[in-house]
């Protein structure tokens, strides 16, 4: 077959030959077969799994939302006779898994004046590092940073001001993590109210 293929792609008996491994005399031999060579066709045999599908369709039809593991089919239909194996009920049932759709991720806005972000960040160049304090706009992302070699209360204080100037306003709302030089306690008062450095931030 492969050589009447190769012929019909306009290949040269010694070409073939060369290819093929074989003389060029046994390469005319197979061209001068008038038909190429025929195989007969493999009688198909019903699959172990062929008489459980009807089950498997309907668990996984009733499961819906819900999507019933592979493991558990399979040892449900092993407990009604089934002597096939986990692979080919596996190929079976996937292809009936519904696929995940991803939730799109909404971004939380806020409007203009209403929020600003502030925090340190660390700057590291070999052994030296520099502390960045970053403070960011809610509504537009606009951004300002302010290099300093510590993060203390002073830098903090610094970082705000020229912030407000470099802006051009205070937001309604300046929210911060949970750094030791702005909160003493969590959740000190109650639940969200926390005891902050109040005179030592004072701006």
């Amino acid at each position: 077959m492969d050589i009447h293929v190769r012929f019909a792609q306009g290949q040269s008996i010694r070409k073939m030959a060369r290819e093929l491994g074989i003389s060029r005399n046994t390469v005319k031999h197979h061209l001068q077969q008038q038909e190429m060579p025929t195989y007969a066709k493999r009688s198909q045999q019903s699959s172990k799994l062929a008489p459980f599908k009807p089950y498997l369709l309907q668990r996984i039809e009733l499961a819906k939302p819900d999507w019933i593991p592979v493991t558990v089919l399979f040892d449900e239909v092993v407990e009604r006779g089934y002597q096939g194996g986990i692979a080919q009920l596996r190929r079976f049932v996937c292809q009936f898994k519904p696929s995940i759709v991803p939730k799109a991720v909404v971004r939380f806005e806020t409007q203009p004046g209403q929020q600003m972000q502030i925090d340190f960040t660390t700057i590291r160049r070999g052994k030296r590092s520099l502390k960045a304090f970053v403070a960011t706009l809610g509504y537009s992302c606009a951004t300002y940073v302010k290099f300093f070699d510590n993060e203390r209360t002073e830098a903090w204080q610094q970082g705000l001001k020229e912030a407000f100037d470099y802006f051009g306003g205070v937001p309604q709302q300046v929210l911060c993590d949970n750094a030791k030089t702005l909160i003493i306690e969590r959740d000190a008062y109650a639940e969200g109210e926390h005891k902050l450095h109040v005179e030592r931030l004072r701006v």
